[in-house]
């Protein structure tokens, strides 16, 4: 996760399924199937995409943990049934003056949809673990702060193909979130290049779909949940509604984890996506994270649980949107 200067303010999913009333059958009568519940989300699966990840390691942008990563989610969204195109781009070191190539991974579900939602969250990690007081220049593999958000994606896309209703969705990946090596290098590289080239399509006409809201999914996965409403997220007028419908479905739902009154402001991707792409999109993050920007940031430090009470939120309100 990137800068994010944060100032301190203060489950399962149960698909109801109907079952058919069962009556008295005559000679020769055919039993009714059996219903099919609806797609569910499923922590433990989700963790363990997030175990795969950082089995890999660190995965800075332009490195070779980056590419192998890269390979394993185009894969997996590939054999999910979606369409994944990349979005290519490149910056110039600040450092090194050399350039780095950078590519965010666009997830397309149900392409035909001119409505669409986003979900967005990093892929990438930061290069050190630099609020580390022990080991500022150790390895960082970014469990929560990288892999918690990818993860959960990886695990909704089982549910994505089936979603009705008027609304397509897509997943982006963004890279560079945090490629920041000192005090002057900018963050959300990956979101601000995706923001602009959108705003620049509607604008030109050549991009036919709209965003109606978008969600930002990052550090999810902490074990010890707690998350409040961001409050950039709160306070812009046309992303209130956004906060407001994902806390009721939690509300509804009875996931405890969403606490309905803002808690932080945060600079994170949502930021350019709602400023330079226009996109109404709220950040869904648990910043109260001890291990944040250190070495400790291990999947030790995640949940399932976790995981699988902020997707089965995110699958739900999908489905409700109309």
């Amino acid at each position: 996760m990137a800068s994010r200067f944060a100032r301190p303010i203060a489950v399962a999913v149960v698909v109801q399924v109907a079952l058919a009333a069962i009556g008295a059958f005559g000679v020769g009568a055919e039993e009714p199937a059996a219903p099919v519940a609806a797609p569910s989300f499923s922590g433990a699966r989700a963790m363990a995409h997030l175990e795969a990840m950082v089995a890999i390691g660190p995965r800075v942008s332009g490195s070779e943990g980056m590419t192998k990563q890269r390979a394993m989610i185009v894969e997996h969204f590939r054999a999910a049934g979606a369409t994944v195109t990349p979005q290519r781009f490149q910056i110039r070191d600040r450092k090194s003056g050399k350039g780095v190539a950078m590519e965010n991974i666009v997830v397309t579900w149900h392409p035909d949809r001119q409505e669409r939602i986003l979900l967005g969250a990093h892929y990438d990690t930061r290069p050190f673990p630099d609020r580390d007081r022990d080991d500022p220049r150790g390895v960082f593999v970014g469990a929560n702060d990288g892999a918690s958000g990818v993860a959960l994606l990886m695990e909704l896309a089982g549910a994505m193909p089936d979603l009705e209703g008027p609304v397509g969705v897509d997943f982006v990946l963004f890279d560079g979130e945090e490629y920041v090596f000192g005090p002057r290098d900018p963050y959300f590289l990956g979101s601000t290049h995706f923001a602009r080239q959108y705003a620049a399509g509607r604008k030109s006409g050549e991009t036919a779909w709209n965003y109606r809201a978008g969600l930002v999914l990052d550090m999810v996965a902490d074990a010890d949940l707690a998350i409040f409403q961001e409050s950039k997220s709160v306070s812009w007028p046309d992303t209130r509604p956004v906060v407001d419908e994902v806390w009721d479905v939690a509300r509804r739902m009875g996931v405890r984890q969403f606490i309905p009154r803002p808690g932080y402001e945060v600079e994170d991707d949502h930021v350019p996506l709602r400023n330079l792409g226009k996109i109404p999109t709220a950040d869904i993050i648990d910043f109260n994270y001890p291990a944040w920007h250190t070495t400790h940031d291990t999947a030790a430090a995640c949940s399932g649980e976790s995981l699988e009470a902020v997707g089965s939120v995110v699958l739900q309100w999908l489905r409700e949107q109309r």
